[in-house]
């Protein structure tokens, strides 16, 4: 076998792991949600499912990281977390998050508004179509990708 080719194996294995840094060290998200939130916990069972290292902290009131952090009002959810310097709001599938870390673009960070039906922590019997929001410093708002039936 030549090196090349095993070289080219360790980078394809490297990109379907997506989150985990060649070190071999999981991504470390740092998520702040109340005690009481069963869908926040699922989602942080989604993203551990991923490969995610997981760190909470349950907090009375979300709302001083949201706005310290410049989560839009509008975008809100339940719980907000952070991993390398972007913010994640909400139930954001982990794929979604992997491909933010794997672009990089010039972004605050995504966000699921609400609670839709469907996404990771809110599974249901009548999944909706919902979409991950972007956002940015100056306040620009888009569609970074869409899910459900």
């Amino acid at each position: 076998m030549s090196l090349l080719f095993r070289f080219g194996s360790i980078l394809f294995a490297a990109s379907l792991l997506g989150n985990v840094a060649l070190s071999g060290e999981p991504t470390a998200v740092t998520v702040y949600k109340s005690p009481t939130c069963g869908c926040c916990s699922k989602w942080v069972k989604h993203l551990e499912a991923n490969g995610f290292s997981v760190e909470t902290h349950d907090v009375r009131d979300v709302t001083p990281i949201k706005l310290a952090n410049g989560v839009p009002r509008g975008l809100s959810s339940c719980h907000t977390a952070l991993v390398e310097g972007y913010v994640v709001e909400g139930h954001v599938p982990a794929a979604d998050v992997i491909q933010l870390l794997d672009e990089r673009p010039s972004i605050v960070g995504l966000a699921v508004p609400g609670m839709p039906i469907g996404s990771p922590g809110m599974e249901g019997p009548r999944p909706e179509r919902y979409s991950v929001m972007s956002f940015d410093a100056e306040g620009q708002v888009e569609v970074f990708a869409s899910h459900g039936p």
